[in-house]
């Protein structure tokens, strides 16, 4: 999956439990829930594909792990004892989503890393660095990468729906200070 299905489908879960369970849209800022989706991947493509690609061959490490998302827990327990935030719980929530999302239960030895050693596993693929990524774009248009290519569509959609909304709430919400202001 990439960056508009990562996005997207979190929010649309979100949407979705927040239908719900209406208090989560009160507690959980839906910003750090998209940061935290995406995180995984801002953090692990770019090490793991680029910067030491020939050593690592892997876009997914550290992020994609189990531990990561557990960080990002522990950070919001912190933060909610300190301050009654949420904000590190948006982030894990995210985190994790994107490992689900990932399907990391098909991988065992990323999701629980290091429980089965320190070194993570080497992808098949023999291109690495702005290569990976070119190939990586060339893919999205293939039908074999069309799972994939359904999730984006998919996180397309549901971005425009939470935009849609945005922008009618500000528009409501500045026609009702205006009509206040009068």
């Amino acid at each position: 999956m990439l960056f508009f299905g990562h996005l997207g489908i979190t929010l649309g879960l979100f949407l979705g439990f927040g239908i719900l369970i209406p208090r989560l849209r009160v507690l959980i800022d839906p910003r750090y829930l998209a940061i935290g989706a995406l995180l995984p991947d801002l953090i692990d493509k770019p090490v793991g594909r680029i910067i030491f690609a020939s050593m690592l061959a892997n876009g997914r490490i550290i992020g994609h792990t189990l531990l990561f998302t557990l960080f990002f827990a522990l950070i919001g327990v912190y933060l909610y004892e300190k301050n009654k935030d949420y904000r590190g719980f948006a982030l894990a929530s995210g985190s994790f989503l994107h490992l689900l999302e990932d399907q990391m239960w098909t991988q065992p030895l990323t999701l629980f890393w290091p429980l089965f050693g320190l070194s993570f596993p080497r992808d098949s693929t023999d291109y690495t660095g702005l290569e990976y990524l070119l190939r990586m774009f060339e893919k999205s248009f293939e039908p074999e990468f069309s799972q994939t290519f359904i999730a984006e569509i998919l996180g397309i959609g549901i971005i425009t729906i939470f935009a849609a909304n945005w922008i009618k709430t500000r528009l409501s919400k500045k026609n009702f200070d205006g009509i206040k202001g009068q």
